[in-house]
C-alpha cells in the first residue's frame, strides 16, 4: 500500500495541549481550547495537527507516562471532546495525529500493577522483567535503567528514560539470558496486539494516525534495529488492512530505517546522526546572519537518507518541538524568515511548533514543570493577545501551568493577525506558495544544486509535474555569488529581502535573502 494521498500536500502544526488555550480557567490548556483555535491554525495555512499526549496520566513526564491509553486526561476534557475535535477538524479539511507512546506506560497503569504481582497472570510478561531482584539490566541494549524492590514479584523491571516509565515488552532481537523473551513469544505478541487495540480505538473514533514516541527503541538487544523494523512492518500491515487512510509518523531520526519499517514519515531529530542542529541550534547556525555556519554535513546525511528511502516516505524537518529550545533562542525574526523559506520548500511534511510562527521566545532558567527540566522553557503558554495571561487563561498568574513570557513586548497572535508581525505574514505567505506549486509539495523530488563547505548560498531544486523551482538561500549578512546551474530565464515566484539575479556569468544573491525561481518543464 502507498501513502494516504492527503500526505502529499499537508503542513502540520504541533500543539502542546497544556499550554495552547485554557477555556475553563484552571491554568491548563484543554481540547475545547484547541477546537476554538482551529480557524487560527487553518488561517495560517496548516491543515494538520499533531497533538502531544492527551491521555490519562500522573504527569511525571508531561503525559508521556500513560496511565490509560483509552481515556482523555480529565484536565483536558473527555473522550467526547476529542471526538468533537476530530469532527470539527475534518469539517475544515484538517487532519489530527495523536501522540502514541508504545514503549512504556506509567507505573500507575493497570497493566503494570497486575504485572507486579507474584502470581502469574495475563500481564506478567507485558513488561520487561528480569527473574531475580539482584539481576539488573547492565549493558542490555536500549534499556536505560530499572526499578526494583517495590513489589511482591521477584525481579527488576526495565525503564525507558524516567524511573516512572516501565518498559513494555516487545521482545528481544537477541536473547542472552533466560528471562529475555524472543519477539514472537506470547508476552511480546500480546503487547503488540494490545497496542494495535489502542490504535484501533482512536482511529475508529476519527483520529487520522499517530506520531509514535521513541519508535526505534521498542525491541531490546536490537543492535541493527532489524527487529524493530520488522515489528513496525507488522503495525503498518494492520493499518493498511483496517485504516488505509491513516498515517504513521516516527520519532526515530533515521529515515532509512523507519520508512523501511512502514512509517509514512520520519522526523529529523535534535539528537542522532542527522546534523539537524547545524541548521538552527548550534553556536554558529547556518541560518544566522553571521554567516559562519556549515550546512555541508547536514546535506550529505540528508542525501544519504533521501537515496535510501527512494521517495517512498517523507523526511520531516520541524521548526522545533517540545523537547528542544525554541528557534528564537538562536535566530532573530528576520533570520527565522529565511529558515522558514528552507523549512517550507524542502520535501516531506513541514511541522511548525506552536508559537514559532509569531517568534515566541525560549524562557531559560524557569522552574521545571512535569519532568520538563530544561525543556520547560519551550512549553510556555501561547501568547494570544494583550489581555491577562496573554489571553491564554483567566486564572490567577500563579496558577498557570507554566509561566508566561514576562516581556511586555512579547509577540502575540493578535498583533500577527493585525499585520503587526511580519514573521507570521512571511510564514503564511510561504505556506501559500508551497500549496500553490506542486513542485514545492511534500513528495516532489529534490536535488541539491550548489552546496559548499562553510559557505553560502545554498541552492537546491524541486521538480514538479509541470515546473521546476530552484530555491536560492543566502542566510548570511553578506552579498554572495555562485555559478549554480540555474536557467537564466527562471522567473521569481517568491522572494524575501531582495532577489537572486544572473549577471556577468554568475548568480548574485543578496545578503539575508531567499528567492524561489521557476522554469516550465
Amino acid at each position: 500500500m502507498g501513502m494516504p494521498s492527503w500526505l502529499e500536500n499537508i503542513v502540520f502544526y504541533e500543539i502542546y495541549p497544556q499550554t495552547f488555550l485554557d477555556t475553563d480557567g484552571d491554568g491548563i490548556g484543554n481540547i475545547q481550547g484547541i477546537i476554538r483555535k482551529l480557524d487560527y491554525i487553518k488561517n495560517l495555512g496548516c491543515d494538520g495537527i499533531w497533538l502531544n499526549p492527551c491521555f490519562a496520566s500522573p504527569f511525571y513526564d508531561a503525559g508521556y507516562d500513560v496511565a490509560d491509553y483509552k481515556k482523555v486526561a480529565p484536565r483536558y476534557g473527555t473522550n467526547e471532546d476529542l471526538k468533537e475535535l476530530f469532527r470539527k477538524a475534518h469539517e475544515k479539511g484538517m487532519k489530527v495525529l495523536l501522540d502514541l507512546v508504545p514503549g512504556h506506560t506509567s507505573t500507575d497503569h493497570e497493566w503494570f500493577r497486575e504485572s507486579c504481582k507474584a502470581e502469574k497472570n495475563e500481564y506478567t510478561d507485558r513488561y520487561v522483567w528480569t527473574d531475580d531482584i539482584w539481576d539488573d539490566f547492565k549493558d542490555v541494549g536500549s534499556i536505560t535503567g530499572s526499578i526494583r524492590g517495590f513489589s511482591d514479584r521477584n525481579g527488576c523491571c526495565a525503564v525507558n528514560f524516567f524511573s516512572v516509565q516501565p518498559a513494555l515488552n516487545f521482545g528481544f532481537a537477541r536473547c542472552d539470558k533466560e528471562w529475555q523473551q524472543p519477539m514472537d513469544a506470547p508476552g511480546p505478541m500480546a503487547t503488540r496486539e494490545a497496542m494495535k487495540d489502542v490504535m484501533r480505538f482512536w482511529m475508529s473514533m476519527g483520529c487520522d494516525g499517530f506520531r509514535v514516541d521513541m519508535a526505534g527503541s521498542l525491541v531490546k538487544n536490537d543492535d541493527d534495529q532489524e527487529g524493530t523494523i520488522a515489528l513496525w512492518q507488522d503495525f503498518r500491515k494492520f493499518m493498511d488492512e483496517e485504516f488505509p487512510e491513516c498515517a504513521l509518523l516516527s520519532e526515530w531520526g533515521e529515515p532509512g530505517r523507519s520508512l523501511r519499517g512502514g512509517f509514512h514519515m520520519d522526523f529529523l531529530l535534535h539528537f542522532g546522526p542527522s546534523h539537524y542542529l547545524d541548521l538552527f541550534r548550534v553556536e554558529e547556525p547556518y541560518f544566522s546572519r553571521r554567516g559562519k555556519g556549515d550546512i555541508s554535513e547536514f546535506v550529505k546525511t540528508y542525501e544519504e537518507n533521501y537515496a535510501a528511502i527512494n521517495r517512498e516516505g517523507l523526511i520531516c524537518i520541524p521548526s522545533g518541538n517540545h523537547d528542544m529550545v525554541r528557534i528564537k533562542e538562536t535566530l532573530d525574526d528576520e533570520e527565522i524568515k529565511i529558515a522558514f523559506a528552507f523549512l517550507l520548500s524542502v520535501p516531506g511534511a513541514p511541522f511548525i511548533y506552536y508559537g514559532d510562527e509569531i517568534g515566541m521566545k525560549y524562557l531559560s532558567g524557569i522552574k521545571s514543570v512535569e519532568g520538563g527540566f530544561n525543556r520547560t522553557g519551550s512549553r510556555s503558554p501561547m501568547q494570544w493577545d494583550h489581555s491577562a495571561n496573554a489571553g491564554f487563561s483567566s486564572c490567577k498568574p500563579e496558577e498557570l501551568y507554566i509561566q508566561i513570557d514576562p516581556d511586555e513586548d512579547r509577540p502575540t497572535a493578535e498583533d500577527a493577525l493585525a499585520g503587526k508581525n511580519s514573521l507570521y505574514d512571511e510564514v503564511k505567505k510561504l505556506i501559500a506558495v508551497r500549496k500553490e506549486h506542486q513542485a514545492l509539495q511534500n513528495t516532489a523530488p529534490m536535488e541539491f544544486v550548489y552546496v559548499k563547505e562553510s559557505a553560502y548560498p545554498l541552492v537546491y531544486k524541486r521538480t514538479g509535474k509541470d515546473e521546476t523551482i530552484y530555491i536560492v538561500l543566502n542566510p548570511s549578512g553578506q552579498d554572495v555569488e555562485c555559478d549554480a546551474q540555474i536557467p537564466q530565464h527562471a522567473q521569481s515566484v517568491y522572494s524575501n529581502n531582495g532577489e537572486a539575479a544572473y549577471a556577468d556569468g554568475k548568480w548574485k544573491v543578496p545578503a539575508a535573502s531567499a528567492t524561489f525561481l521557476k522554469v516550465e518543464n
